[in-house]
């Protein structure tokens, strides 16, 4: 594990260094939303959704670099989701990754507007020229397209509006797991997607891509829900308890602790057996799906 800990901390360096190079740079007063944006995007976080582009990337090039846009691209649209999530309006959450939420530290409409820019940022960094002229003209276009339809109606837009329209009402376990899988699991899915597509993947590994990661996402959803009921609040940066306060529903809810615990390792245990279609070196992505499957905080 102590090497899958360090390639996934590489690729976490990577990206860091990479982001700042991709914000504006803006005079007084528009500086105030790159400020914003720059505290939401920089602020931590192990940059799983990235790492997951490039390790699907590296299967098929050994060398990273040209797909590092895109892997900051999706850190971005993360970025936007957590500044969204996080408003009064939405989940109304004061705290994330160990700091004050955008909207704390920078103001309810100055944070708003920086997560809209970053989800257009995001796709003015993929289709800049410099960064898609290094791919096929399809290639390109279509990790574009990939990633807009995974934030849309059918994506993390869809999963916010099932998540707040059920608040404080009972939901069924079906529709709970669509949330989860367009709310938490598309991003996570088309980081997987985007990898593949710029690596030049054929069909069958593509889909095997998307499985495997959907999977992981639902897992790593579900340890969520378990955080939130036995997790220690000053290592996840963020409140416990949370999820009962707001009156919602949740995987640990529905079937309890132990019964989370057990669909996780079975989630991951799929998961992994989807990597063995794709006839690759997968190591990595094996052991970080391990890895999530044991996170504690």
């Amino acid at each position: 594990m102590d090497n899958i800990n360090k390639q996934l901390a590489e690729y976490a360096r990577m990206i860091e260094e990479a982001l700042p190079g991709y914000l504006p740079r803006c005079p007084d007063p528009e500086s105030l939303v790159a400020e914003a944006m720059r505290y939401s995007l920089l602020g931590g976080g192990k940059r799983i959704r990235g790492a997951l582009l490039l390790a699907f990337y590296r299967l098929f090039s050994e060398d990273v670099r040209p797909a590092l846009p895109y892997a900051a691209a999706v850190e971005m649209m993360h970025a936007s989701s957590l500044i969204h999530d996080d408003l009064p309006c939405m989940d109304d959450d004061d705290m994330r990754r160990g700091k004050p939420s955008c909207h704390i530290a920078h103001g309810e409409a100055t944070a708003l507007l920086a997560g809209d820019a970053l989800i257009i940022l995001a796709f003015e960094t993929m289709s800049d020229a410099r960064y898609a002229g290094a791919f096929p003209c399809g290639r390109a276009l279509e990790a574009v397209r990939c990633l807009a339809a995974s934030t849309g109606c059918n994506g993390m837009i869809g999963g916010q509006i099932i998540d707040l329209n059920q608040e404080g009402k009972p939901t069924p376990a079906p529709l709970l797991e669509r949330m989860y899988a367009r709310k938490t699991g598309a991003l996570i899915a088309v980081s997987a997607r985007i990898g593949c597509i710029l690596g030049g993947a054929g069909d069958a590994a593509i889909e095997a891509a998307v499985s495997y990661s959907a999977k992981i996402g639902l897992a790593f959803q579900i340890i969520d829900d378990i955080l939130d009921i036995t997790g220690d609040q000053s290592k996840l940066g963020k409140p416990i308890g949370s999820d009962r306060e707001n009156g919602k529903t949740t995987y640990a809810s529905i079937h309890g602790v132990e019964a989370s615990r057990r669909q996780v390792e079975q989630l991951n245990a799929q998961a992994k057996m989807d990597l063995a279609a794709m006839e690759k070196d997968t190591s990595f992505l094996a052991g970080l799906a391990d890895l999530l499957a044991g996170r504690q905080y």
